[in-house]
């Protein structure tokens, strides 16, 4: 299953994304990876968690990311989970990519049995309905 986790830039997406990684890796769910721009998240996942900065390995196209995913999906079988954050940072994500980003993912899910959760920058009602993706919209507290 996809998820995209969206709200304007402030909605702790990254804080939402970290949290759900941690609480699965402590209920003892599969392998996780958590996808980033940097490592600035390392002292706050799980150690068990696999951080990895997409920006060192070059990414900078949808075609790139969904290579980099299925990298990471064929080289572990037993992954349960992979969360990616902030990779808006260095990959051009615009309405006509995300349609065909989110179907790719799903058949990768579907292939490695794997949820994936995207955070993006984005509203709700701007992010085009396929059945394909559950959407998590987080907002900003008053």
């Amino acid at each position: 299953m996809i998820y995209l986790v969206v709200g304007e830039q402030g909605t702790r997406k990254t804080k939402y994304l970290v949290e759900e990684a941690n609480h699965e890796k402590e209920i003892g769910n599969s392998n996780i990876v958590f996808v980033d721009t940097d490592d600035s998240q390392v002292r706050i996942l799980d150690h068990k968690i696999r951080l990895i900065n997409a920006k060192s390995y070059k990414i900078r196209t949808v075609e790139a990311l969904i290579g980099f995913i299925s990298g990471i999906l064929a080289r572990d079988y037993d992954i349960g989970k992979i969360y990616i954050d902030v990779i808006y940072d260095i990959v051009d994500i615009n309405e006509e990519d995300i349609k065909d980003l989110i179907e790719r993912l799903n058949a990768l899910s579907e292939y490695s049995k794997s949820d994936i959760y995207l955070g993006l920058d984005w509203k709700k009602e701007d992010v085009p309905q396929t059945g394909q993706a559950e959407i998590i919209e987080l907002k900003l507290e008053d």
